[in-house]
């Protein structure tokens, strides 16, 4: 029985937490019905737990009070994707009720957890049943009626667990997409195992690893190698580097295509002045080699994890070296550069893909955040741009409707920056709304037009599919070519002509004016030519224009207007 949690206690909770989340990550993300690869819900909580295991890490705690604040604040600005703003919700109600207490009971943890309910539900606009939200809000109540008789917080946890996974299960029949797929809410999945994670910690049936894990990989010295033999590793060479790179804005999806080739549990992570690189191959000299054509090459670490396995299972604490702290820390994001305002108005725009960044520059954007599908930004990354902006009112482009609330949570952040979101949901729209700034305008003017503008734009998506499906009547197989028109689905197609067809069809019902190609980096310049002159044939009265978007994910975005 355990009638409090103290600093410590909690501390290892949430550690245990994060490291349910990475092993579980692919099982959540399979539960994504849409099968658009996208930020998925386990990627983006895995991530989004990933910024507050970093920081707890690095000090220790005397109070609940300041690991829940050090948990809410890093959630805060680690948030990716919906899912992720909707984690550091929770986690913030739960600060909120934690302040001031040195540890805590049953009833005061259990009204936190309902706080963070609370703070949810409150800011999302429109939030609907059958998802994280719903299975929180009933594990919740559970606790609080626990807590009204009872005061052992594993119980609390495990009632509460309980009643969450009832929830969850029903989450099928509340929402019409989950039950046509017959699968359970992804977020909602991701809420329980946090929680039934919390509780094993409790239990002492795990323990809080002592290094970071990823990416569904632990990296714990103690129980890393447990699991498998020299003979189940693959790649052989951990390899983590730094490299200094040769111009800001160079593209690394090439060097990503190659190093995922030759290895796999690939993470890179970039600023504009470097990028860290971890992967584990066979040839980690070639892999080095490679990543010198975009830079200088600084710090590295190469370990053979075989011989690592060895030695644990010999009893023998693997080696180290020095450059390793150096390279923990080079991981850290560097101070942020905060640009001392120079003019009026500034713009950040979110999007991926050379000729689409260079597009929005032309256009007037300050800075470029780079992410969007399956590379959704935390709210950090996006607060780095607007500080980078010399302007004393920045408007932010999110571009991609997972990355909107990750978006308005830095409003409260930026002290010394009023920041305006415009909510647009798609490269398309986010350039509409670019040509509708009028820099001499007052900011209710320019909101209002900006906003009015995203009506008028039409955006087509051409990709592939990430996963086999069945949705909205299309049985859909991973890698069919899929084409969706603001959001929804046109069809699933092996062949591109007559996914052209039926794209050209939905067209026709917009009675299109302006209709112009984005291809992306997977996309030859003359197959995109080819594209186009199928969209003038059908549509001999409208200005047809092709532009290298060099985007990754999505073959084609085709604005109409």
């Amino acid at each position: 029985m355990r009638e409090y949690l103290d600093a410590a206690v909690f501390k290892d909770m949430i550690l245990c937490a994060d490291a349910a989340l990475a092993e579980n990550t692919q099982q959540i993300n399979e539960l994504n019905v849409f099968p658009v690869p996208d930020g998925d819900t386990g990627t983006n909580m895995g991530l989004t737990m990933n910024e507050a295991a970093a920081q707890l890490r690095k000090k220790e705690f005397y109070a609940v009070d300041a690991v829940a604040d050090c948990v809410a604040g890093a959630l805060l600005r680690g948030a990716r994707g919906n899912s992720g703003v909707i984690l550091s919700l929770l986690f913030r109600g739960i600060s909120r009720r934690l302040k001031g207490m040195e540890t805590v009971g049953a009833k005061e943890f259990a009204a936190a957890m309902e706080d963070g309910v609370d703070a949810a539900y409150k800011a999302v606009m429109k939030p609907a049943e059958g998802t994280i939200l719903t299975v929180a809000r009933m594990a919740s109540a559970a606790a609080v009626e626990y807590a009204k008789k009872g005061d052992d917080i594993e119980e609390l946890l495990d009632t509460a667990i309980r009643i969450g996974k009832e929830a969850l299960d029903n989450t099928v029949n509340q929402n019409p997409v989950l039950q046509k797929a017959g699968v359970v809410d992804a977020g909602g999945m991701g809420y329980i195992v946090i929680f039934s994670a919390m509780l094993a910690c409790l239990r002492g049936e795990v323990t809080a690893p002592t290094a970071a894990v990823q990416a569904g990989v632990i990296a714990n010295e103690n129980n890393a190698f447990d699991m498998f033999g020299t003979d189940e590793i693959t790649y052989a060479f951990d390899t983590v580097y730094i490299v200094r790179k040769h111009e800001p804005n160079v593209d690394l999806t090439p060097l990503r295509a190659y190093l995922s080739s030759i290895g796999d549990c690939l993470v890179i992570g970039e600023d504009d002045e470097a990028f860290k690189v971890h992967v584990h191959t066979n040839i980690p000299g070639e892999a080095l080699t490679k990543s010198q054509q975009y830079g200088t090459l600084e710090l590295a670490k190469i370990e053979n994890m075989r011989t690592q396995y060895d030695d644990i299972m010999a009893g023998r604490k693997a080696q180290t070296t020095d450059d390793l702290e150096k390279i923990e820390q080079e991981l850290e994001t560097a101070e942020d550069l905060h640009a001392a305002p120079t003019k009026r108005y500034g713009i950040v725009a979110v999007c991926a893909g050379e000729g689409i960044a260079n597009l929005f520059k032309e256009l007037g954007a300050d800075t470029i955040v780079t992410g969007g599908q399956t590379m959704n930004p935390s709210t950090a990354d996006i607060i780095k741009e607007i500080n980078r902006t010399p302007a004393e009112i920045v408007f932010v482009l999110p571009n991609n409707k997972n990355i909107i609330m990750a978006a308005e949570q830095s409003i409260p952040l930026c002290e010394d920056k009023t920041v305006v979101v415009v909510p647009t949901k798609t490269i398309p729209q986010g350039i509409t709304a670019m040509l509708n700034f009028d820099p001499e305008g007052e900011v209710s003017d320019i909101v209002e037009a900006m906003n009015e503008s995203l009506g008028d734009v039409h955006t087509a998506q051409v990709t592939y599919a990430a996963r086999d499906s069945d949705f909205d009547g299309y049985a859909i197989h991973a890698g069919e070519y899929l084409a969706l028109l603001d959001g929804k689905l046109i069809g699933s197609f092996t062949e591109m002509p007559s996914m052209l067809g039926k794209m050209s069809e939905a067209f026709g019902d917009l009675d299109p004016e302006i209709i112009t190609v984005y291809y992306g980096e997977d996309v030859s310049g003359e197959d995109a030519e080819t594209t186009a002159k199928a969209l003038e044939k059908a549509f001999p009265d409208a200005e047809v224009t092709v532009v290298n978007g060099g985007q990754p994910v999505y073959y084609y975005m085709i604005s109409v207007e």
